[in-house]
């Protein structure tokens, strides 16, 4: 396991200093699942409140993360959760796909942020934006936003493995493990997996045509934010 990566939080008190008051941190999770929506979570964190021991959410063991997102969700001044659904992602790619739930979950901030600190990238808004690389390792809002959208994905995964038995979708989260790849041979793919990643389609090419031809009929919708 890689040593834990120091977050430090530098670059929103930096930014408090030259006058942003709202720093906003949104990050995502789920982009390279094979299953279901990418989620993406935004947080304004209260400095008078600080939140002890965030990090990148891939860094914590899962009861770690549920009780860090307790905190967060009861000490932030803003968070906001939102997600793409599958269909999206294969209309627009994952990567614009990811932008556009971190976009939806700053936009659903109960505060609107002077400014957002994001990883790597920039969304489609008009405010001030810092994209950091290992952004979710280094700023603390960042994390926090992590945190929340790792939470609520898999949250939504154990309800999907309900739903759909034999996959194992609630241990390995839609990712591509030998058991879901295993899975997909042998059940095919369903309704809700992502059609446009190669490992779905080579598992099961006749299947994937079937059920894309239905979802371009039903001509499905953006997803909408939770």
């Amino acid at each position: 396991m890689r040593a834990r990566q120091r977050c430090l939080g530098d670059l929103e008190r930096e930014l408090r200093r030259r006058g942003f008051c709202l720093v906003a941190g949104a990050d995502e999770a789920g982009r390279g699942s094979l299953f279901g929506p990418v989620y993406a979570a935004a947080v304004i964190l209260d400095p008078d409140r600080p939140v002890e021991g965030l990090c990148d959410s891939k860094q914590l063991p899962p009861g770690e993360r549920e009780r860090l997102a307790g905190l967060i969700r009861e000490r932030a001044l803003a968070w906001a959760v939102a997600f793409v659904d599958e269909a999206v992602i294969d209309e627009i790619n994952i990567l614009q796909a990811s932008r556009l739930a971190m976009r939806r979950a700053i936009e659903m901030l109960p505060q609107q942020p002077d400014c957002a600190i994001l990883d790597a990238v920039t969304v489609d808004l008009p405010i001030p934006q810092f994209p950091l690389a290992k952004a979710d390792e280094r700023c603390w809002t960042v994390a926090a936003a992590s945190i929340l959208a790792k939470v609520a994905r898999d949250a939504a995964m154990r309800e999907w493995d309900r739903l759909y038995p034999g996959y194992g979708l609630a241990r390995h989260k839609g990712y591509p493990s030998p058991e879901h790849l295993s899975a997909l041979a042998r059940l095919g793919p369903t309704p809700h997996h992502r059609f446009s990643y190669r490992p779905v389609r080579e598992a099961c090419p006749q299947e994937v045509c079937h059920l894309l031809r239905q979802r371009r009929q039903r001509s499905l919708p953006l997803a909408a934010g939770t």
